[in-house]
């Protein structure tokens, strides 16, 4: 994987810059034991345990609960007594997903805590979803807000724990997950299908990802996209999207096609035949419309970060 261009904030002491680069930051890794909130240490208003993330997450909560004291124990719960991400991650999924009296919230908790434990890449994928959200997302100011609102966030690790029994051999409690989140997230992700890091999904509504998808890093997805197959045929049949791809709302992309990276599906597209990188695909059935003179070597620079919807800096 790229490494990631770490920069702080010029104006924010202790707040990651919107110049970081997503894709599994090895800066970022949950390798070292996290330290307990108790424990933590307050650095320029920051809590300080090693973990930059999920250290600003808690500072973002904290200056929250100060601004508005009626969230103080909703965020004590969920954010502040939480000593790492993954922790925090399986008791605010659990308590979404569980069903009373059928499916307990602790055992859901336990089920989503160890499968994201064994799955180390989980944890680090999911700290640059929250990055990716907080820097592409003009409605999304602080990663706190992403953590406990977004239900595209939060669909997203539902997944990736989902994906961690599935690769496991766990099927069953896999399709329990995607089957819950799919109910009350409204994003139907099958547990087989792999998604890599920086992944943004924008409103998410109606989103829908096939088995045998592959979605690669730094790539933004808005609501009602679908990633599917055709017809009947089983084994690999779903599309695959390379790094930095902008896939806009309502766009179906359907079969085995491979959608290069840098490329920008256009809202409400069909998009049957692959996508070369770098090229803008509308219509229905989509048809390129342009590339870029000069393709954009650099993460930042593509359109799954930079959320331009635009093509005229594309050529015919």
């Amino acid at each position: 994987m790229a490494a990631c261009v770490d920069k702080w904030h010029p104006t924010h002491p202790g707040r990651l810059s919107k110049t970081s680069i997503y894709r599994y930051p090895p800066d970022l890794t949950t390798d070292r034991p996290p330290v307990a909130p108790a424990a933590a240490s307050r650095n320029n208003g920051g809590f300080v345990s090693g973990d930059e993330v999920w250290d600003e997450v808690r500072a973002e909560a904290q200056a929250d609960v100060e601004s508005e004291p009626l969230l103080r124990k909703f965020y004590a719960d969920l954010v502040l007594s939480r000593p790492s991400l993954e922790s925090a991650l399986a008791a605010h999924l659990a308590a979404k997903l569980c069903v009373p009296g059928a499916l307990p919230q602790d055992a859901l908790r336990d089920l989503i805590a160890g499968a994201l434990a064994a799955h180390p890449e989980a944890g680090r994928a999911a700290r640059a979803d929250l990055l990716a959200a907080r820097d592409r997302d003009p409605a999304c100011d602080r990663m706190v807000h992403c953590f406990l609102y977004y239900k595209g966030f939060l669909a997203l690790q539902a997944h990736r724990a989902a994906h961690g029994l599935w690769a496991d051999g766990r099927a069953a409690a896999a399709l329990l997950l995607q089957s819950r989140a799919s109910e009350v997230f409204g994003v139907d992700i099958h547990p087989g299908a792999r998604i890599g890091g920086g992944v943004l999904f924008d409103h998410a509504t109606g989103v829908v990802i096939g088995e045998t998808a592959v979605i690669g890093n730094d790539v933004s997805i808005l609501h009602g996209v679908t990633l599917g197959g055709t017809g009947k045929q089983s084994g690999d049949r779903h599309p695959k999207v390379g790094d930095g791809v902008l896939i806009g709302a309502g766009a179906s992309v359907l079969g085995n096609v491979h959608i290069g990276a840098g490329a920008k599906i256009g809202a409400g597209a069909v998009v049957l035949r692959d996508v070369p990188e770098g090229t803008t695909a509308v219509g229905n059935p989509a048809k390129a419309i342009g590339k870029k003179a000069t393709l954009q070597g650099r993460p930042e620079e593509q359109p799954g970060v930079t959320m331009e919807q635009r093509w005229s800096d594309y050529v015919i």
